[in-house]
């Protein structure tokens, strides 16, 4: 059996505008050879000869707006598609590759006074619509999602309570790609809470 073969171009630039902040900005375009495809020859068959490509372009930025208030974002276009298979349509989607997510996160911690070492954090999360399957028969929504945080860091000690999907939303987020009974739901409304000593 043949190992699948990336090939990868990319191009990056990177710049530091500040000693705690970056911006980057990426673009790529990979290309996936010996995906197994059907055997013309014997349907009972798979053999590699498929091709998959994905190219897009990443922006990523983190930085301290102001003492204790950070922020982290991202954007991310992708154009994911079958270039050559002998089942599915080249030029298909890829499934479950939204073409446009972005995502935010920020945190604020108290600098002084009695809430020190107190801190809260937001998070949005906007995915959009996704192919189902590789012969594109059934899309997944869009939806847009919201985390939350509270922490406590005091020493060696940290604290902290995770919100995710803030207001219960009803998502799907993900597909095993084969039918529409195998999609897989988002979770609901969930807190997570953790505690740790830093040694």
């Amino acid at each position: 059996m043949k190992i699948w073969n990336w090939r990868c171009h990319r191009l990056a630039a990177k710049s530091v505008y500040a000693i705690s902040n970056y911006l980057v900005i990426a673009y790529y375009d990979l290309v996936r050879d010996n995906v197994l495809t059907t055997d013309p020859n014997n349907p009972e068959f798979s053999i590699q000869t498929g091709q998959q490509r994905s190219r897009g372009i990443e922006l990523n930025i983190a930085g301290q707006i102001l003492p204790g208030w950070n922020i982290y974002a991202g954007y991310a276009y992708t154009d994911a598609r079958i270039t050559k298979d002998n089942t599915y349509r080249p030029g298909n989607r890829l499934y479950i590759t939204p073409e446009n997510a972005v995502n935010l996160w920020t945190t604020y911690e108290f600098q002084r006074g009695g809430l020190k070492g107190f801190g809260v954090g937001l998070g949005l999360f906007y995915v959009g619509e996704r192919e189902g399957d590789l012969e594109n028969n059934f899309q997944l929504p869009d939806y847009f999602r919201t985390d939350a945080a509270l922490f406590y860091k005091r020493g060696q000690l940290r604290a902290q309570l995770n919100f995710r999907n803030l207001f219960n939303i009803g998502y799907f987020e993900t597909t095993q790609g084969d039918s529409l009974s195998k999609v897989i739901r988002g979770s609901p409304f969930t807190v997570q809470g953790t505690v740790s000593w830093q040694f």
